[in-house]
């Protein structure tokens, strides 16, 4: 599967002082870059409601598009309301389906599916039970890459509560299972870490 080669893509959400302030949950907004901190992409939430954000908090339905520099939209990832099945469409640019994320039932572990744009399963996110700022990602049982939770500083984790992510792939993954995977950090982030920022 992988020639040796792995790109990392890092995930940061920023926060606005308001929100940080007041604790009024505001839309997310994140920015996507290399390792050395070069600006690859943007991603932000639009529509919505205020209501929804300030009563259904991290189990709202959202809708996150994905820019490029010239601020072009290269992805779409879409999240209907859901209180525990969670699952998200990866669209592009144009709205063609690249395929669907969907949490699978388990007592102790967290486990997602990933299916592709013919609703094939593609690839697994595992979550090992003592590594839970860790994704781990696999085909076929093996594991080839990860999404893991990065620690942003104490002063960042007090007072922001922002959340930042490293998705680890081999450069030879084909773009469809590359875009379905960096989709997948904006519904773990809301699933898995959203709800202690509120």
């Amino acid at each position: 599967m992988s020639d040796g080669a792995m790109e990392t893509y890092v995930v940061r959400q920023k926060k606005e002082w308001g929100e940080i302030l007041t604790g009024f949950e505001c839309r997310n907004r994140y920015v996507i870059t290399d390792p050395e901190g070069r600006e690859l992409y943007y991603a932000a939430e639009v529509g919505g409601s205020t209501v929804g954000r300030l009563f259904l908090k991290s189990q709202r339905a959202w809708t996150i598009h994905i820019l490029d520099a010239q601020q072009q939209q290269v992805l779409q990832v879409r999240r209907p309301f859901r209180f525990y099945f969670h699952e998200a469409e990866i669209r592009d640019g144009s709205g063609a389906l690249l395929g669907t994320i969907k949490r699978r039932w388990s007592w102790l572990r967290r486990l997602y599916t990933v299916y592709d744009e013919g609703g094939r399963e593609a690839e697994q996110l595992f979550g090992p039970i003592l590594h839970p700022w860790t994704f781990e990602i696999r085909r076929d049982g093996e594991t080839f890459g990860k999404v893991s939770k990065k620690w942003s500083g104490l002063g960042k984790e007090m007072f922001t509560k922002a959340d930042n992510f490293a998705v680890s792939l081999p450069s030879s993954l084909e773009t469809g299972s590359k875009s379905r995977l960096l989709g997948a950090v904006f519904l773990i982030d809301f699933v898995h870490f959203e709800r202690s920022n509120n």
